[in-house]
């Protein structure tokens, strides 16, 4: 894994995607920076961390674009796919390498709430809590990235795809409060995550049978759950999207307050689709 981490960290700054992405991070937090801190004369630095979360929706798609997919089009992964060697390593390396960049440009923006202290009173805590959380929800994105970097060898889909991601996830809160409650449009709304689970098990493995039964269970769970208490489908879709949404999770560290829960939701999240783009190459390695 440490090799593969010093390679392709390395690689980010042989090519101009990480100056571009340091660059283009650097620049619109200095943006925010001074128009919500020193023109402002406002001393809340986590204003400015909560304003540049729409930075990642570029960012992102630009350090993880080409981490697997550019193998995968060079069909250079052949040799990784033949070698004696644990993808999770392969993986993992490539995801600190992204988090490592990622976490060096966010360490850099931190001389902008040390300025804040030379013309007044910074709460320290409150800051370090804002930063804290924002690795974390970035640390998401690159996972999400690198999963959707898995799935084509056209850096161009990769990015698109990733940043449309980002931006339903970001936009989920909004999306949220439009979303119908009723008991019917749960109901059909559970019956199609439930097929989509049965699709995606099916175009993974290519067993039609293990797919279909999956399906008949989760269609018989669906009438037990229904015959126990329908009470449990009325807005089964808001809680559904407010149970991933990553944004609303770092609402509490935006407001300097250390949420355990959350810190291990996006530990989770990222661990899952890290696993996610383990099964993606692990299938191609036996395909």
């Amino acid at each position: 894994m440490l090799a593969i981490f010093n390679r392709e960290f390395r690689s980010y700054f042989t090519s101009a995607t990480g100056y571009i992405f340091m660059s283009f991070f650097l620049i619109m937090s200095g943006i925010y920076f001074a128009i919500i801190n020193l023109i402002s004369g406002n001393p809340n630095y986590n204003l400015v961390l909560s304003s540049i979360t729409m930075i990642l929706l570029i960012g992102v798609p630009i350090i993880t674009m080409r981490l697997l997919s550019e193998e995968k089009k060079q069909k250079t992964d052949q040799l990784v796919l033949t070698a004696p060697l644990r993808l999770s390593g392969l993986v993992l390396g490539k995801y600190f390498a992204a988090l490592a960049l990622f976490g060096l440009t966010l360490l850099i923006t931190g001389i902008q709430p040390i300025i804040i202290t030379l013309f007044g009173t910074l709460p320290v805590g409150e800051v370090l809590g804002g930063y804290m959380g924002y690795f974390l929800l970035g640390a998401c994105f690159i996972a999400i990235g690198l999963f959707i970097s898995s799935l084509t060898d056209n850096q161009v889909v990769a990015a698109l795809t990733t940043f449309a991601t980002l931006l339903l996830l970001l936009l989920m809160d909004g999306i949220k409060q439009a979303l119908p409650i009723d008991r019917t449009s749960s109901i059909v709304f559970v019956g199609i995550l439930v097929v989509g689970l049965s699709a995606l098990i099916y175009f993974s493995i290519r067993n039609i049978y293990v797919s279909a039964g999956i399906a008949m269970v989760g269609f018989i769970a669906m009438g037990i759950v229904y015959g126990w208490d329908k009470t449990i489908y009325d807005g089964i879709m808001v809680r559904f999207f407010d149970w991933f949404s990553l944004l609303r999770r770092y609402e509490s560290f935006a407001m300097g307050i250390f949420d355990l829960s959350a810190v291990v939701y996006y530990i989770t999240f990222a661990a899952a689709f890290l696993f996610l783009t383990i099964q993606m190459i692990e299938k191609r390695r036996w395909s």
